[in-house]
């Protein structure tokens, strides 16, 4: 199990974009991460304050960060950030609310060198919430070689 320290040593998100509470399994093919939805998250004061939803996308966001923690259980990973490069097969089935647990489990499809895809789905008291197939490449920064070095030098 990865507290929250454990995880904010894998992941680069930090508030309000970190979007995992704890981590109750993982290894190089499976996580499973819980998200605790309150009503003090910022974006419950304009979606929607008379009945608010988790956005869409920050669901997908959640999911996405549980699927990145695999790949912190790697070896030799420790200093790579996985990047989303695709989202395909993403289905909304029931809106995530203020008192919610989202459990996310994310299950390995494929991965050739630093690029792969995950399977993630996302349930509240063990009804589906969401689902989506992520695509992702891990490397050390998004920047290009020379940009990198540029950066270093300077």
């Amino acid at each position: 199990m990865y507290d929250i320290q454990k995880i904010m040593k894998c992941l680069p998100h930090r508030y309000p974009f970190l979007l995992v509470d704890r981590v109750l399994e993982i290894d190089e093919q499976h996580a499973v991460g819980i998200k605790n939805v309150t009503i003090n998250e910022p974006f419950f004061q304009g979606h929607f304050p008379a009945e608010p939803v988790m956005p869409g996308v920050l669901v997908l966001e959640a999911m996405g960060q549980v699927a990145a923690m695999m790949m912190s259980a790697r070896p030799g990973s420790e200093n790579l950030i996985t990047f989303l490069t695709g989202v395909e097969k993403a289905k909304f089935r029931k809106p995530v609310k203020p008192g919610d647990q989202l459990v996310t489990t994310a299950e390995m499809v494929r991965l050739r060198g630093k690029m792969g895809k995950v399977r993630t789905v996302g349930r509240v008291d063990g009804a589906v919430a969401a689902e989506a197939e992520f695509s992702f490449v891990a490397a050390e920064t998004l920047a290009a070689p020379s940009e990198k070095e540029e950066t270093e030098k300077a």
